[in-house]
């Protein structure tokens, strides 16, 4: 049983959870992915590290809450413990090399892309950092990019906080006055579609970090597969990282609809039972 240490709510539908965990923690690094259990009867969810402290033990995750799992996961408070918390999974984020980053973020994607800035600062790298938010209720994470960036945009739709817009207005600023070895977007698909639209324009390799459906984090059920540069891949083990300008992003968004429809239907369960 992995044992919770902390649990808060940064904003009403994403939480944050500091999890006892010290083999994970040893070995984690930014851009790794554990999967968790609520209880023995629960599904299998892929959640991406937050955030780790190997001198505490600690695994920090970040979650929504949007479904029958993570509407489990957030009954569970502080003392309590969760059944299976494996990893870490999938390839750390590639850093070597680079001198100048631009670092995009977009809702809850945001805890992604926070210990890639906060682990490329930390190495040296020049990071700049945008990220997105419907309105300012929903803003997650914004002093923590602060700290990690030399430049930060805050954008959010209705410009109730930061400037109004979108993270590919931002990201085509900073695109016409600097020079970046690489462009990192971590959030929605259709986000980092436009994204790596735009960054084509500028001929500037651009990673996504893709989160499709997962069940058991070893390649074998194939339900992450995606196409990228034509060939299958498997977010799992081949990711969860890739040339975003070589993935087909409207095949995996299709794929994405058909299990949300399902996830809807499983969420209304749980909240049916839970009422009863």
């Amino acid at each position: 049983m992995y044992r919770i240490l902390e649990k808060q709510h940064l904003n009403p539908t994403v939480g944050k959870m500091v999890i006892e965990a010290p083999l994970i923690a040893k070995k984690a690094k930014a851009g790794q992915f554990i999967i968790l259990r609520v209880d023995e009867k629960g599904e299998r969810i892929p959640l991406t590290i937050a955030d780790y402290d190997r001198a505490r033990g600690t695994i920090t995750i970040i979650y929504q809450i949007v479904g029958a799992t993570t509407m489990a996961l957030d009954r569970l408070e502080a003392g309590d413990a969760l059944c299976d918390f494996l990893g870490p999974l999938g390839n750390p984020t590639k850093m070597e090399g680079l001198k100048r980053v631009a670092v995009v973020g977009g809702g809850v994607g945001c805890a992604i892309a926070l210990p890639v800035a906060k682990g490329m600062s930390e190495k040296g790298i020049h990071v700049d950092s945008v990220v997105g938010f419907r309105n300012r209720e929903l803003v997650i994470l914004e002093e923590e990019f602060r700290q990690a960036s030399k430049e930060f945009r805050l954008m959010t739709d209705d410009g109730s906080h930061g400037e109004k817009g979108l993270v590919t207005d931002a990201l085509r600023a900073l695109l016409e006055q600097n020079t970046y070895d690489e462009v990192i977007a971590i959030g929605p698909m259709v986000m980092m579609k436009f994204i790596c639209k735009l960054t084509k324009e500028y001929g500037v390799k651009t990673i996504v970090s893709m989160n499709p459906i997962m069940i058991d984090g070893t390649g074998m059920c194939g339900g992450c597969r995606l196409t990228v540069g034509g060939e299958t891949k498997f977010a799992c083990v081949d990711g969860p990282e890739f040339d975003g300008h070589l993935v087909d992003f409207d095949q995996a968004m299709e794929r994405g609809r058909t299990y949300h429809a399902f996830e809807e239907q499983q969420c209304n369960l749980f909240r049916k039972e839970v009422e009863q």
